[in-house]
């Protein structure tokens, strides 16, 4: 049996459940690794003062709209690679994949060069005052180094993803994680290198995972990066775009929102920056258990719904979302009778905590709702239906966060700015049991 055979058989016969957590385990400690090491830039940052630790939580702005254009690529070939594994036609898979790997590092060397040309209106313009925009392009600087390499990283990643290896898409972004830890512990602690070495840590990192994952996917992967492989034809770049346009909106939006979040909260002072910066970076510390099974979920349905196992793909919906309602919920828990002790680890100041607390555990409560929001909407963009898909991000990541951080923040000041995306997760999770309730009704189970 061919090994085209044997990943046909495995993805369309191996018990559901135990196939996205045997996909989702892997994704998740990538996830988890990569959140872990945020946390750290957060955790050495906060040691040098508030005005430096919010420059991290602004520039995150930044490394959230590089990642999107990374996952929209990386997410849209990655569907097409599995439909063309499905089809058993690697030749087209290797298209795929090579056009957005090489594509994506070429839009990353653009990126690089116009963020440096305009560093400084780049970080106030993402919600830096005065006091934190030298701090933010210390970090900024190499955040924009890295970023050819963040892009062809998640590029590669999702690609082993989407060929049922999530085991080696692990391996990569594991190695840098754990690699930026051991930098910052390295650069700020020890050599005082102060915001610049936890960005040159992460830039390290960056370029480390890089190597690894091109490694892995030459090794490992039935579809290959190859030069030749490009697809000349603007078609082929839309329709990857299309597909993984979803992604794009829900980290481009995220970004935005975040941007009028930090411009929003600066007449509330560096302290509440700082804080909304810390409950940030741990909710999405919380939610790498749910998305990683979710990503999981994501080649099982691809693949199953190409291959016409519409039973397998409502299976795999209704575990994902159990399954991120269980885990989701029991932190959350945990957050929002912890949220004084959680905040204080990050930054000890008595405004920091004071005003990241009470945001801490309205977060806590809008992110159970998301265990309804993101498997829905990672199926539509997986089942190549990215209208929907869209709209479903559009919900959460900015159509009602920016309309509730307008009304809010006016209204009640402080707290429209701690309730705003909270409220967004909940609406947003309300709205998607309409289209989750649409595809379980309207597809046959064969």
């Amino acid at each position: 049996m061919t090994s085209a055979e044997l990943h046909y058989k495995k993805m369309t016969e191996t018990p559901v459940p135990r196939l996205i957590v045997n996909l989702g385990i892997p994704t998740t400690i990538s996830m988890l690794i990569t959140n872990i090491y945020n946390m750290a830039d957060t955790y050495f940052v906060g040691n040098l003062g508030e005005s430096a630790q919010a420059a991290t939580g602004v520039l995150f702005t930044l490394q959230a709209i590089i990642q999107g254009i990374a996952f929209m690529l990386g997410h849209g070939a990655g569907s097409f690679v599995s439909k063309s594994l499905a089809d058993r036609d690697t030749n087209k898979a290797t298209m795929y994949i090579s056009s957005s790997f090489f594509y994506g590092c070429a839009i990353g060397l653009l990126i690089l060069a116009l963020g440096l040309i305009f560093l400084k209106p780049l970080v106030l313009f993402l919600g830096s005052t005065q006091t934190i925009a030298p701090y933010a392009m210390d970090y900024g600087f190499w955040i924009l180094l890295a970023c050819p390499f963040i892009i062809g990283s998640l590029i590669l990643n999702n690609g082993l993803r989407y060929e049922g290896k999530a085991f080696y898409a692990m391996f990569g972004l594991t190695a840098g994680g754990l690699m930026n830890i051991f930098g910052d512990w390295l650069l700020v602690s020890k050599l005082n290198m102060g915001v610049a070495g936890a960005g040159l840590a992460t830039a390290i990192s960056q370029v480390i995972s890089f190597v690894i994952l091109v490694i892995m996917y030459c090794k490992m992967a039935q579809s290959k990066l190859q030069l030749k492989a490009i697809s000349r034809k603007f078609s082929t770049m839309l329709a990857i775009c299309r597909v993984g346009l979803p992604s794009l909106i829900r980290q481009g939006l995220t970004s935005v929102s975040n941007g009028l979040l930090n411009n929003l909260t600066k007449p509330f002072g560096d302290a509440a920056i700082a804080a909304m910066s810390v409950v940030s970076r741990y909710s999405m510390f919380l939610m790498c258990v749910g998305l990683g099974m979710g990503q999981g979920f994501q080649p099982v349905a691809a693949f199953n719904y190409q291959a016409k196992k519409y039973r397998r793909v409502k299976q795999g919906l209704v575990f994902t979302m159990c399954f991120g309602l269980v885990f989701i919920g029991s932190l959350g828990l945990v957050s929002i009778f912890a949220a004084e002790s959680i905040i204080s680890i990050f930054q000890k100041t008595g405004a920091v905590i004071s005003i990241g607390a009470p945001a801490l555990r309205y977060a806590a409560i809008g992110m159970m709702f998301m265990a309804l929001s993101v498997p829905v909407n990672m199926l539509y963009q997986s089942i190549q239906q990215p209208a929907i898909s869209s709209f479903l991000s559009l919900l959460r990541s900015g159509a009602i966060t920016i309309p509730m951080l307008l009304i809010c923040v006016p209204a009640f000041d402080l707290l429209g700015i701690q309730i705003a995306q909270p409220v967004a997760d909940v609406l947003s999770g309300l709205i998607s049991i309409f289209f989750i309730v649409r595809f379980l009704k309207n597809h046959p189970n064969e």
